[in-house]
């Protein structure tokens, strides 16, 4: 049974940082793109970054290009989102999510996701 358990979210003024965790389990990690979605009130659900965990390529929406970073340790099935400089437009509920992602940043593609981590960010 897949599981993908986020962690990190919380609540920073503008211009702090937040780490966000997800902690996977149930299918060969290394076989998967695994990404980062956020969704806020009234939104579509929208991709924020994601990479193959097999190695390679990472990819990041515009608007968070420079900003924030995603990364992983194989060793112990874990994808990160280091959030820096954020902005009160990044305030979500922000989801890792795993699948054979023909377009990496679609939550169509993605098969797999966790329950979601709440990020607010005050002005």
């Amino acid at each position: 049974q897949v599981q993908l358990v986020e962690s990190g979210g919380g609540s920073v003024q503008a211009g702090g940082s937040l780490r966000l965790s997800c902690v996977a389990s149930g299918y060969t990690y290394s076989r998967y793109y695994m990404g980062w979605f956020r969704q806020a009130p009234g939104k579509e659900r929208e991709g924020v970054a994601s990479m193959h965990t097999g190695g390679g390529t990472t990819y990041y929406a515009d608007s968070v290009k420079g900003r924030f970073t995603i990364s992983q340790d194989n060793a112990k099935n874990t994808l990160y989102l280091q959030m820096n400089r954020l902005k009160p437009e990044d305030t979500a509920m922000y989801y890792c999510a795993a699948g054979v992602a023909v377009a990496p940043l679609m939550p169509r593609f993605y098969n797999y996701w966790g329950q979601g981590t709440q990020v607010t960010v005050s002005s």
